[in-house]
């Protein structure tokens, strides 16, 4: 496991737990993962002090989340902040609502990005 927490952002957190959600599912869980979402999320995470910190979330060949940008490139890039991110992955904000007031961007393929509350709800499960 590499280390994927970045000082700073409260996401952080979040990241490695869905990394060690990651390392808790069973090939068979992860192949069902990967089948489900097939696509590669970079995540471009901003702070308040206006500092950007990127993960990814490889459910296309992987199953893995690391830090950094995506190898190869990302089928969808979400940029949101930090408190965004932590609204998300709580339930107190939906991706729709948070897109449609522009507190979360896309890049490529918008149609995956819906996933990522799946991705964020099925890892908290694991844990």
């Amino acid at each position: 496991m590499s280390d994927v927490k970045v000082p700073g952002f409260q996401a952080s957190e979040l990241i490695a737990g869905l990394q060690t959600a990651f390392g808790k599912y069973s090939d068979t869980e992860k192949q069902a993962e990967i089948k489900k979402n097939n696509g590669i999320f970079e995540l471009q995470v901003t702070n308040d002090k206006k500092e950007t910190a990127t993960w990814t979330i490889d459910l296309k060949k992987t199953g893995t989340v690391y830090k950094g940008k995506a190898q190869p490139k990302a089928d969808v890039t979400i940029i949101l902040s930090d408190a965004t991110l932590m609204e998300l992955a709580s339930g107190k904000l939906n991706g729709q609502k948070a897109y449609m007031t522009g507190k979360l961007k896309t890049r490529g393929n918008m149609m995956l990005a819906t996933k990522l509350d799946g991705v964020l709800k099925g890892a908290k499960a694991k844990l």
